[in-house]
C-alpha cells in the first residue's frame, strides 16, 4: 500500500498515525488509478499531516489537492 511506503520514508509513526493516514489515503484513492497517482496522494497526506493538519476531516479536505510550493 503507498501509504504505508510513503510513511516508512517520511519519518516513524505509531500506530494511530499510520491507522488515521490510512483511513483518509482509503477515502482519497479510486480503484482505476495508477501506481504513480497513488503515490502522489500518499505524498500529499503525509505532507499535509507533517506540516501540523491532524483533524481528520481536515487532512482529507486540504489532501485533496495539490501541495502548495
Amino acid at each position: 500500500m503507498p501509504i504505508r511506503t510513503r510513511a516508512n520514508e517520511a519519518g516513524i509513526f505509531d500506530p494511530s498515525e499510520l491507522a488515521l493516514l490510512a483511513r483518509v489515503f482509503e477515502q482519497l484513492r479510486l480503484d482505476n488509478q495508477s501506481t504513480e497517482a497513488r503515490d502522489a496522494i500518499a505524498s500529499r497526506i503525509i505532507g499535509n499531516y507533517m506540516a501540523g493538519i491532524r483533524d481528520e476531516a481536515e487532512l482529507l479536505s486540504l489532501s485533496r489537492r495539490p501541495l502548495g510550493r
